[in-house]
C-alpha cells in the first residue's frame, strides 16, 4: 500500500510470522520512549524472492512459521476424508481384472445398495472409483469424452498411460479437493496396464492394487493368494475373495461384487457377479403389547385445514 499502516510491535511480529519472508511489508510501529513521549519507527520487511519469474527452484517453506503459530493457537489442520468403498485390480496372464463392491453411503446411511463403481473410460480401458460418487462419475466421464475425441482425431486405440496422465493432472490441479481415488486398468498395444491414482494426483503401477476403506482386508487376500501369470478363473476368484473380505470387514463396503475383465479380445463386465452376504428371514417377530413403554406426557394439537393454507393465483395470459 502507498500509505503505511500503524501497528504495535506485537502486531508487526505476528504479521512477520504469518507471511514469512515472501512479501514486502512496510508499517509504522508506535511505542513510548523513556521520557514518556511517543516515537514512530518504520519497519520494512522486503521479499527474499528473486525477480526471476521462474523462481530459484526448490521448495518454499515460507508458511511453516505461520502454520506452527496457527496450531499453537488451537487451530487443527484439516485431515483427509476416508473413502467408503473397496475397489481392487490385478494383472493376470492375458489382461486385467477389476472388482468393486456396490454400497454407496451417505454418512452412516446406506444410500444405494447397488451402486455402479466401475466406470467406462474407453472400449479397452475401465476405471474403479472410490470417494465422492459425483466426483468419480464426472471425472471419469470427462476423461472418457476427451479420449473419444482423441480416437476420432487420430484413428488409434486409446492407451492406458494416456488416460492415467489426464486423470492425474486433473486431480493434482485441485490438490485433493476432488475426492476421487481410482484404480485404472486396461489393455493396449503395449500390453495390460494397471494404475492406482490417489486424489492428490500421485500414481502407482503395480501387479495388484486396492483402494478405499476396505483396502487393507482386500490387500491381505491379494498378498496371500496372488501369483504372476494367473489364469482367468483364478484371477476372478481372487478378486471376488478380496472384495468379499472388504465387505465383511468394513462398514463402508457392502452388497454385491462387480467384476470387469479386460483382454485383447474384448471386455466382459459382470454386474452382480456375486452376492457374498444374503439377507435371511428374521428368527421371530417382535411385537410389544400396548402399555409396555410408559407414556410420560401426551399432547394433542389440532391441525389447520389444508384449504386455508394453500393460496391459488391466476396466471396472466393476456400478453
Amino acid at each position: 500500500s502507498s500509505h503505511p499502516l500503524l501497528f504495535s510491535p506485537d502486531w508487526f511480529l505476528a504479521l512477520r510470522t504469518w507471511f514469512g519472508s515472501a512479501y514486502h511489508i512496510s508499517c509504522i510501529v508506535e511505542h513510548k520512549g523513556d521520557t514518556g513521549t511517543n516515537h514512530c519507527e518504520r519497519f520494512t520487511m522486503a521479499s527474499t524472492h528473486s525477480s526471476n519469474p521462474g523462481g530459484d527452484g526448490g521448495f518454499s517453506f515460507d508458511n511453516v512459521n505461520r502454520n506452527a503459530m496457527l496450531e499453537k493457537n488451537g487451530h487443527v489442520m484439516p485431515k483427509a476424508v476416508k473413502t467408503g468403498t473397496t475397489i481392487v485390480g490385478l494383472v493376470f496372464k492375458d489382461g486385467i481384472v477389476l472388482g468393486a463392491d456396490t454400497r454407496s453411503t451417505e454418512g452412516p446411511i446406506v444410500a444405494d445398495k447397488n451402486c455402479e463403481k466401475i466406470h467406462y473410460i474407453a472400449p479397452n480401458i475401465y476405471c474403479c472409483g472410490a470417494g465422492t460418487a459425483a466426483d468419480t462419475e464426472f471425472v471419469t466421464g470427462m476423461i472418457s469424452s476427451q479420449l473419444e475425441l482423441h480416437r476420432l482425431n487420430s484413428g488409434r486405440q486409446s492407451r492406458v498411460q494416456t488416460s492415467c496422465r489426464l486423470l492425474k493432472q486433473y486431480l493434482f490441479r485441485y490438490q485433493g479437493h476432488v475426492s476421487a481415488a481410482l484404480v485404472l486398468g486396461g489393455v493396449d498395444c503395449t500390453g495390460p496396464k494397471l494404475f492406482s491414482i490417489h486424489p492428490h494426483g500421485s500414481t502407482d503401477s503395480l501387479p495388484y492394487v486396492t483402494m478405499g476403506s476396505g483396502s487393507l482386508a482386500a490387500m491381505a487376500m491379494f498378498e496371500a493368494g496372488y501369483t504372476p501369470d494367473m489364469e482367468l478363473e483364478d484371477a476372478k476368484a481372487l478378486v471376488q475373495k478380496a472384495i468379499t473380505a472388504g465387505i465383511e470387514n468394513d462398514l463402508g463396503s457392502g452388497s454385491n461384487v462387480d467384476v470387469c475383465v479386460i483382454t485383447k479380445e474384448g471386455t466382459f463386465y459382470s454386474r452382480t457377479h456375486a452376492q457374498p452376504i444374503t439377507l435371511t428371514a428374521r428368527a421371530q417377530e417382535y411385537r410389544y403389547a400396548p402399555g409396555t413403554t410408559a407414556v410420560l406426557s401426551e399432547k394433542v394439537r389440532a391441525l389447520k385445514p389444508l384449504a386455508s393454507m394453500v393460496t391459488v393465483e391466476s396466471m396472466d395470459v393476456s400478453s
